[in-house]
């Protein structure tokens, strides 16, 4: 459904090992958003819905998406050009680090394993591991799993989008399985108390 191309079997297997490596990771912003819902008792469509708004953030869900950009990019002007390109304006190059990993993204690992047995991903995969190593130079920070989904999005002849959709496609049936789960938790225990620290009103209040 996301590209014109015929499906072959290794793809598949590897946009099937995707869907399985990003039903959950933790506690990401769109798995506590949904389980937030869940504590108020929303119903499971809400819940999704509302994982959903924080998955689109471009430093979530969104993320693949710059990096499939990015990664064309190389493609065409070379990783060196691009690399520089985002270093020299002080940007974060896309598909890069993760704030639970100091080292490299395993589930990025393993994707990319199974993406060098696909013929028609090899210069996007080559491409990927150039940016890398070329911004490791700078930073130390290893591709992620939204590298490896740009990988086999622009591979595939997929939208740059194509790697948000099946990150929520997986993500939805993760954020189910907590919305379950907190279901059976004391309503509204995700409801965190403020501590006001502004200005004091001149007068005491009627």
């Amino acid at each position: 459904r996301l590209t014109d191309r015929p499906a072959d079997t290794t793809s598949v297997r590897v946009l099937d090992t995707a869907l399985a490596l990003l039903i959950d990771h933790d506690l990401a912003a769109s798995t506590l958003a949904a389980r937030v819902a869940a504590s108020a008792h929303a119903n499971p469509y809400a819940v999704v819905s509302t994982g959903l708004s924080a998955l689109e953030g471009p430093l979530h869900g969104a993320a693949s998406g710059l990096a499939h950009r990015m990664l064309a990019d190389a493609l065409e002007r070379g990783a060196t050009a691009v690399v520089s390109e985002h270093l020299r304006a002080g940007r974060r190059v896309p598909g890069l680090g993760h704030r639970l990993y100091p080292g490299p993204d395993p589930r990025a690992q393993l994707l990319f394993t199974l993406l060098d047995g696909v013929p028609r991903a090899h210069h996007a995969l080559e491409a990927a591991h150039q940016v890398a190593e070329l911004t490791r130079r700078h930073t130390p920070l290893h591709a992620n799993v939204d590298m490896a989904l740009a990988v086999l999005s622009l591979s595939s002849g997929m939208p740059a989008e194509a790697g948000e959709t099946v990150f929520a496609v997986a993500r939805t049936a993760g954020w189910i399985a907590h919305a379950l789960e907190e279901y059976d938790e004391r309503p509204l225990r995700m409801r965190p108390s403020g501590t006001y620290t502004g200005p004091r009103p001149p007068r005491p209040l009627p």
